[in-house]
């Protein structure tokens, strides 16, 4: 049965006020939680983490008062949304911990996002970034081991593989290369348009906690690796933005929002497996559809325009759901495009690039000595007391010169 949510009664923006106590939300306990529960909760702080941040720059770029009134209005009931999210994660979660789960969700949420995608662009800019993310959670997994003797495949539930992916000292290209074809929002599916403003979102906290948290890890190999996969977070986060569509106003913009913000909302609510979250996740979807009407109520009030005119048929898609067996999904993209690069708006690959390219200027440049680079340090130092790095497999890494446990390959993806 579809969902429109402009279908739904809806309460008065201002009911969604909590005092603090109602706020303070009992955290999950990281040792039984589902991993995926974890995934939501990381998802949907994002998501909330996004949307105020375009209502700021909505305000901040609008010389109505009585408009930026109604925007405060509900940017502050999202902002209490985002403090109950934050507040379900554990204080003893490990900055460590919480990572792993940052970065299954990358790989869990982009593998599921370009399995539906219907445009073969955006679905390509999905894997290339989806192998990037999948040799993070390799990298940081290793160095969970390695500092806190705690095995990540416990913590993703060993539903996904743990393994190299393209290599992280093969991802660092000059920025030009990293800026996408826009989708035009007058054609594009409205899927496509889903997935774009999710995985943005998404993509966007993740960058925001590396960039907030790495300087805190404790030992200076850890920095230096949360350094490093924040800039890569960086250019994800930019390559992204750019498939979102530029030609929308800002009030059709808030629609987009609060529309994608209902989505997920709707889409956690039917997929949690924890009854006490699951509530959570139905509060605030009642909340966001209150939020979605007054954004519809704002477009017709200062544009004369309906919400059809952004959202032709406004019935949600299927739901997202974690729980799909990604596994297979990812070792085909890994084993198909470890070796490509992007070449401005396109995807090529590394071996038809000219010697003389900026992608291996800038990559020398950025990197130095492999021995230098931060991502390849901590595999090294893993081998060094282990013998043989960190690893969850359900069999052999698809990409031979990937599958050896003794050494860490520096160079494909780099035209080796």
């Amino acid at each position: 049965m579809s969902f429109d949510p402009f279908k739904q009664k809806v309460k008065p923006v201002c009911d969604a006020f909590e005092c603090w106590k109602d706020l303070l939300v009992k955290p999950y306990d990281k040792r039984s939680a589902d991993p995926y529960t974890k995934l939501r909760v990381i998802l949907m702080n994002g998501t909330e983490f996004e949307a105020n941040w375009f209502s700021h720059q909505f305000s901040r770029h609008c010389n109505i008062n009585d408009l930026r009134r109604e925007i405060a209005l509900v940017r502050r009931v999202e902002q209490q949304q985002q403090k109950k999210i934050s507040a379900l994660k554990p204080v003893d979660e490990t900055v460590l911990e919480t990572t792993i789960g940052y970065e299954q969700l990358a790989v869990e949420l982009t593998a599921n996002l370009a399995r539906r995608e219907k445009d073969p662009y955006v679905k390509m800019t999905l894997d290339f970034a989806l192998l990037e993310d999948f040799d993070h959670l390799y990298r940081f997994s290793n160095m969970l081991m390695h500092d806190m003797n705690v095995d990540a495949s416990r913590l993703v539930g060993e539903r996904t593989e743990i393994t190299p992916g393209r290599p992280t000292v093969a991802e660092h290209r000059f920025p030009a290369d990293d800026v996408r074809r826009a989708c035009d929002n007058k054609k594009a599916d409205p899927l496509t348009r889903l997935n774009a403003a999710i995985i943005t979102a998404a993509e966007q906290q993740t960058m925001n906690f590396y960039m907030n948290v790495g300087n805190t890890y404790p030992t200076e190999e850890g920095k230096k690796l949360f350094l490093e996969i924040a800039m890569i977070e960086e250019q994800h986060v930019t390559q992204y933005g750019c498939l979102m569509d530029t030609t929308c106003t800002w009030l059709a913009g808030l629609l987009e929002h609060e529309y994608t913000e209902c989505y997920l909302y709707y889409s956690c609510a039917l997929d949690e497996t924890d009854p006490r979250i699951k509530k959570v996740w139905e509060a605030m979807l009642e909340q966001e559809l209150s939020h979605l009407h007054k954004a519809a109520e704002l477009l017709e009030r200062y544009e004369k325009r309906d919400y059809t005119s952004v959202f032709p048929h406004p019935a949600f898609p299927e739901p997202l759901a974690f729980g799909k067996d990604n596994i297979p999904y990812v070792r085909d993209v890994l084993k198909n495009t470890v070796r490509m690069t992007s070449k401005e708006e396109d995807y090529v690959e590394v071996a038809d690039l000219k010697k003389d390219d900026v992608f291996f200027t800038h990559n020398k440049r950025v990197n130095g000595k492999a021995a230098d680079e931060p991502a390849h340090a901590v595999i090294e130092s893993y081998l060094t007391a282990h013998g043989e790095d960190f690893r969850f497999e359900t069999e052999p890494n698809p990409v031979p010169e990937l599958a050896c446990r003794t050494r860490d390959n520096t160079t494909v993806g780099l035209g080796g």
